[in-house]
């Protein structure tokens, strides 16, 4: 099955990190929560989560998606580490997936990891899409990248990722014993 590293740094948005896990979990996706540093992460409002380890210990090559919440200050904070670079630019060489929502496709963006892509984005913050081919759209697929705009589009985006990973039956069978359709 597929191993997903979903990296919280601080100032996360907790609805989008949370989401993801629980929805990538349910479906029997690995899904792990990588910190930028040891110890519980504090979200935008002060939710703190633990880690199950560090972005040190991330082996990309064990990886199938790397996931990057939104949420201020955290994506300015994972923009600021050259870890996170590091680690998107490996997943990308590698042919494997990366995802972003809210305003973490600002970072995708700044790493140049969205030139020539579809994209989206929080819709405050479409100008950080430099290079990227804007769409409006809740959740955009474009090869191995996927992004999505906000909090409210957060179940769409990890359905869609369980989709990408497990395939629309997992995905629609979720969603079943979740009380939601999908697609």
């Amino acid at each position: 099955m597929a191993r997903v590293a979903l990296l919280l740094a601080p100032g996360f948005e907790e609805l989008e990190a949370v989401t993801v896990v629980d929805v990538l979990r349910r479906a029997g996706i690995e899904c792990v929560i990588a910190g930028l540093e040891e110890g519980p992460v504090p979200s935008a409002r002060n939710v703190k989560i633990v880690p199950d380890l560090t972005i040190e210990q991330l082996n990309p090559e064990e990886l199938e998606l790397v996931v990057l919440p939104g949420g201020i200050p955290g994506v300015e904070n994972l923009k600021r580490d050259p870890r996170v670079k590091d680690l998107l630019e490996k997943m990308k060489s590698r042919g494997k997936m990366c995802a972003a929502i809210c305003a973490a496709p600002g970072a995708l963006a700044s790493f140049g990891l969205l030139e020539g892509k579809k994209a989206t984005i929080y819709p405050t913050l479409r100008d950080e899409l430099k290079g990227a081919e804007i769409e409006e759209a809740p959740v955009v697929v474009d090869g191995n990248v996927v992004t999505s705009q906000g909090p409210g589009t957060a179940l769409p985006f990890a359905f869609t990722l369980v989709e990408l990973l497990a395939g629309r039956e997992k995905a629609s069978e979720v969603a079943r014993q979740m009380l939601l359709r999908w697609p």
